[in-house]
Formats: structure tokens, C-alpha cells, sequence
């Protein structure tokens, strides 16, 4: 049977979340930052990061008392281009908006600007902060560690988070350029994806203990917290397809999020002490590099677009009918949805229906009421 899918345009999607969020507590001006990070998420069609996480990631830890809604933005330490920022378990979104904010801030005056956090919480998507350092005209480098879930090369125990390591950059087309992506081959959101879809996931992505790939979605969901799987490193298991080069961009990721701010990292990211949930004390951390300390802007912008549209306009593989850059199908997701709205399944239109009821916004009617 063919899947029943509804749409929610931008607006009201983007509100609804702020009000779930000020429900919770989360101070209003906060509250919409939150809603603006996850929107920007699903408007680019990234699933694994907007609406879909809203109720299990954000709202459910906030019930239990293991992520704070008012956020204390506390400057440990802080230099002319550095600063060091404790996010004591508040809202991920808040604490990294304001951390690249000062990184972009300090590269206006001094050409490179770099923060690093500590005891935050899930953060979205990187590419949203890798938009902000282009809208300032910049280069922007992000990066976070999460729970565990990769598999060093040749182990099978996950040991390193997806640990995401995000690079973007101003150019003179309609889009700049973002790569954002995990350091695994896919990552625990886009199993949530499948997850919500009832599919399983393509071979590849997920080892047991054993060594084996597994597809069975739903227990690997469980199996991931529980440690009996393990997420296999970008390139794949092994040496010979270059797994090893994603797993070592995974541990560089997992450094800079702790030891530039002595924060937690790996097995101190489960989220779990002595059996119960605690925060998850994540790290991130945020550069901004301002072109025009190397060149004017222009100049940078044009060839940066000049590189991307030869490589869009280079010869084809067989059968392929297009070649894109990084960055340009998020943008062409952004202009199709903006007309369409944000698909919804049913599995996630439960969750919006429960966040509906437990927060009384009974002034909010969905398609499928």
C-alpha cells in the first residue's frame, strides 16, 4: 500500500515548532531560533534533521530533565580570534548560534575567528551554521561530537558519534557552497528516516558484533544504543574502499569537540549514567575565515562559482543526466518546497499530534485532521 504522505508549508511548520518549544520553556526569542534551525533543515531536504527529531531529540529531553530550555551562555575563556564556551546542557541551537555569531564577530576584526563549546546538546544541522558564515561573506568550518556509534576500522564496538565535519563557502550563484556530512557512511537520523518510512536500510551502513551487515531498521535503532551494532566509518569497512580515512576524520572531529574545550567525548557522550538518562554533554566547535583579509570577495565569489560550474558541466557518466555540486540540491529542495510545504507520514504526524495535545495548541489544524 502506497504510503499517505501530507504537506505543511514553511510558516506554519516553522511556528508550530517555536510554540512546542516555549511550551516546553524555552524563551520566545529562543524558542524561534530552535524553529529556524530545524525549518532550514527540512526547506533543504534533510529529513533526518528538522520536524522528524523535533519530538524524540528536543522535546522528550526536555520532559525528562536531561536538556535544559533556558540556556546559560557561559564565555570560559576568551581571546581576540578564540573563545571557550560552556552551553551547561541547554539548547544546542541557541548555544551554536551565538558560538559562530562570535566567531564570525572576531573575524570581522581580526580575519579568523574560532569557538569551541562544551556541554551542549544536538545542534541540527551543520549547514545552518555554515549559512551564516556565508551570508557574512566567510568561510565557515563546523564540527560535533554525538553518542557513540561508529566502529573504528577493523572493530566492531561503536566507539566515535557521526561526528560531522562541515565546510561551506560563499559564491556567485544563487546557493553557496555547503558540504555537510557525516563521517559515517549514513548516520542515525537517516535510519530514523527509514525508521518512520517502515523500510530497511541499504546494506552497508550498519555492522553487528560480528562483523556483519545488517538492514532490520527498527532493531537496529536499539541495537545502536545498546552497543550490538555499530555504524560503519565513510568509505566503508576496512582499507580497501578507504574506511580507514573516515574514520580518522571522525577522531579529528571527536578532538577538536573536547580537547580544545575539556569537554566529553566518546563513551561519556552515551547519555546514560549508572542506568539512568543524563545529559549528553556534547562539543562543538565553530570557525569563520574572512576572505577579505586574502582577497576581495568578488574576486573569491566568481571563482569559486567558476570551479563548480565546470565541474557541473563536465563530461557525464553513461545514463546520468546531470552532475551537481555541493550545496545545489539542497537549494533546488529549498525552491520546490517553498511551493509544496514539508512532507509529513503518518508515523510523524503522531508525534505532531501528541506535541499538539500535551502542549494545548489545539489552534493548529493539520491536513490529515
Amino acid at each position: 500500500m502506497e504510503e499517505k504522505i501530507w504537506k505543511i508549508d514553511f510558516e506554519t511548520l516553522e511556528k508550530f515548532m517555536s510554540d512546542v518549544f516555549s511550551s516546553c520553556g524555552v524563551p520566545k526569542n529562543e524558542a524561534e531560533v530552535c524553529a529556524r534551525v530545524l525549518i532550514t533543515s527540512d526547506k533543504r531536504g534533510i529529513e533526518s534533521h528538522g520536524i522528524g527529531r523535533m519530538k524524540t531529540i528536543y522535546y522528550d529531553r526536555i520532559k525528562k530533565g536531561i536538556q535544559s530550555p533556558v540556556t546559560k551562555f557561559e564565555i570560559v575563556s576568551e581571546t581576540p580570534t578564540t573563545a571557550v564556551i560552556d552551553g551547561n546542557h541547554g539548547m544546542g541551537h541557541v548555544i551554536s548560534t551565538r558560538a559562530m555569531e562570535m566567531a564570525i564577530e572576531k573575524a570581522k576584526t581580526n580575519g579568523l575567528g574560532m569557538t569551541a563549546v562544551r556541554n551542549s546538546t544536538h545542534y541540527g544541522i551543520c549547514g545552518y551554521y555554515l549559512l551564516m558564515a556565508a551570508e557574512a561573506g566567510m568561510i565557515g568550518i563546523t564540527g560535533t561530537n554525538a553518542r557513540p556509534s561508529i566502529a573504528p576500522t577493523f572493530g566492531v564496538e561503536n566507539m566515535l558519534g557521526t561526528n560531522p565535519l562541515a565546510l561551506g563557502c560563499p559564491t556567485d550563484e544563487d546557493f553557496p557552497f555547503i558540504l555537510d556530512a557525516a563521517t559515517s557512511v549514513s548516520q542515525r537520523g537517516k535510519i530514523e528516516v527509514y525508521s518512520r518510512a517502515e523500510k530497511d536500510i541499504p546494506e552497508g551502513w550498519v555492522i553487528d558484533r560480528s562483523g556483519n551487515y545488517r538492514t532490520d531498521t527498527q532493531q537496529i535503532l536499539k541495537d545502536l544504543v545498546s552497543g550490538d551494532a555499530a555504524l560503519v566509518a565513510l568509505g566503508g569497512m576496512g582499507e580497501e574502499t578507504g574506511g580507514h580515512k573516515g574514520y580518522g576524520y571522525a577522531t579529528f572531529v571527536e578532538i577538536l569537540s573536547s580537547a580544545l574545550s575539556n569537554g566529553s567525548y566518546m563513551k561519556q557522550l552515551l547519555g546514560f549514567e549508572n542506568g539512568k538518562p543524563v545529559p549528553y554533554k556534547l562539543g562543538h566547535f565553530f570557525m569563520a575565515i574572512n576572505i577579505e583579509n586574502f582577497i576581495p570577495l568578488p574576486i573569491f565569489k566568481a571563482t569559486a562559482g567558476s570551479i563548480l560550474r565546470q565541474l557541473r558541466n563536465s563530461d557525464k557518466a553513461p545514463g546520468q543526466e546531470r552532475i551537481y555540486t555541493a550545496g545545489e540540491k539542497e537549494h533546488l529542495m529549498w525552491l520546490e518546497r517553498s511551493k509544496t510545504g514539508v512532507p509529513i507520514n503518518s508515523n510523524l504526524s503522531v508525534e505532531l499530534d501528541i506535541m499538539r495535545k500535551e502542549c494545548s495548541l489545539d489552534n493548529y489544524i493539520f491536513p490529515w485532521d
